[in-house]
């Protein structure tokens, strides 16, 4: 199961729900896929086909969706 968090443009950003316990979410693109750890800080973690133009969109979505994506996490994770 991998639950949409949200998306925008090509991106969709979403958990696997059985992976590690640490905070993270994974991006998908057309292009590829990329995945960033949340805590202790939000650093690229994993980069498959994205270029760093597409990095530093999706870093930014992050960035502003912060606090959405750590809610969605907590609920699904039950934290």
């Amino acid at each position: 199961m991998s639950p949409t968090v949200f998306r925008q443009g090509a991106f969709r950003f979403f958990f696997f729900s059985r992976e590690e316990p640490r905070m993270h979410v994974h991006v998908a693109h057309t292009d590829g896929e990329a995945k960033f750890w949340l805590e202790p800080e939000i650093a690229l973690a994993m980069n498959q086909g994205l270029s760093q133009k597409q990095l530093a969109e999706a870093l930014a979505l992050i960035q502003t969706h912060h606090g959405e994506i750590s809610h969605a996490w907590n609920i699904h994770f039950s934290r």
